[in-house]
């Protein structure tokens, strides 16, 4: 909050949640210590980049007044999340029972001897509140165990234990596929007997066949 005779003014910083492409709005509070009315005027660095609304008006005595600062949807973000746009609130006396229709710039002159308050604001970026990822959420409930492996020993440690399984599941495979190979042989050995009474007899019954038909 700002130390101001006339007008207190909360932020002085002007957070912005960046996104791309989305407008976003934040709110200034401007707040009447006096018995007198104020008159308010918003000024920017960057005038085609904010709406402001309203940009000019009257707080009464005693009163708080709110001021919606809006950025228009920026197409990229700055590299270092930085900027440096700045807004200037000035504040003088008005006459009882002043409109805001009836603000005007000479108000504001210096020039012409009017005692201007100014008020000074500067504009951040934050980092938008992310939503929590449902893949996160999975693993975080169904295996604990990984995410600790992970917070101890990091990236490596996590990529040798799932070397470590994998590693784990080809053992077997090969060993029953040695084992395969070994009852596939014996069974080829127990057969070779019983084929060749088959054949023996086949041939026998053949050779019956012909000497009853001669």
């Amino acid at each position: 909050m700002s130390n101001s005779e006339l007008l207190n003014v909360e932020p002085l910083d002007l957070q912005f949640p960046f996104e791309l492409r989305k407008q976003i709005s934040c709110s200034l509070y401007l707040t009447n210590k006096t018995d007198n009315h104020v008159a308010f005027k918003v000024k920017t660095t960057n005038p085609k980049k904010y709406c402001v609304r309203p940009n000019t008006g009257v707080v009464l005595p005693r009163s708080t007044c709110e001021v919606l600062v809006t950025m228009q949807a920026q197409k990229e973000a700055p590299s270092d999340m930085q900027c440096k746009d700045k807004f200037l609130l000035q504040g003088v006396i008005a006459s009882p029972g002043v409109t805001a229709k009836e603000v005007t710039p000479e108000m504001f002159s210096k020039e012409a001897g009017h005692l201007v308050e100014e008020t000074k604001l500067r504009v951040t970026y934050v980092a938008p509140p992310q939503p929590p990822s449902p893949v996160h959420e999975g693993s975080e409930e169904g295996s604990s165990p990984r995410a600790s492996v992970s917070d101890n020993g990091g990236h490596a440690s996590e990529f040798s234990s799932q070397r470590f399984i994998a590693a784990d599941k080809v053992e077997p495979q090969e060993n029953t596929s040695e084992d395969q190979l070994r009852r596939d042989s014996k069974r080829g050995q127990s057969g070779m007997p019983l084929m060749y009474v088959l054949l023996v007899g086949l041939i026998g019954l053949i050779l019956g066949y012909i000497m009853k038909s001669t």
